[in-house]
């Protein structure tokens, strides 16, 4: 079994931060790359950021970049988006997925939380 499953979403003020966990049950997690997605209502799901197997560098959309954080804690099998400075247009189901060595796609996913940001 593959699972991915969120946590810590909400609703906050304009300006506030919030802490989104996903929590992999997945064998050799370190060789895994993680991503972050959301989707609005009404829009397409869009790439937020990633975190890179092994290496654990990461990158993100230019949307969010300088307020979201992305980190990894193997031991815990758990990776975190720390996002601060949230804006209105933050607003979406956010999901976290894996993609494996073998996958040029990612292929497994978390089931979604809301985040809400409130002006």
């Amino acid at each position: 079994q593959v699972q991915l499953v969120q946590s810590g979403g909400g609703l906050v003020q304009a300006g506030g931060s919030l802490r989104l966990s996903c929590a992999a049950s997945i064998r050799t997690f370190g060789t895994y790359t993680m991503g972050w997605f959301r989707q609005a209502p009404g829009k397409e799901r869009e790439f937020v950021g990633l975190i890179r197997r092994s290496t654990n560098s990461t990158g993100y959309a230019e949307s969010v970049k300088g307020r979201f954080t992305i980190s990894r804690d193997s031991a815990k099998n758990t990776v975190y988006l720390q996002m601060n400075s949230l804006k209105p247009e933050d607003t979406a189901v956010y999901y976290c997925a894996a993609r494996g060595i073998e996958s040029s796609e990612y292929d497994v996913w978390g089931q979604g939380t809301q985040v809400t940001v409130s002006s």
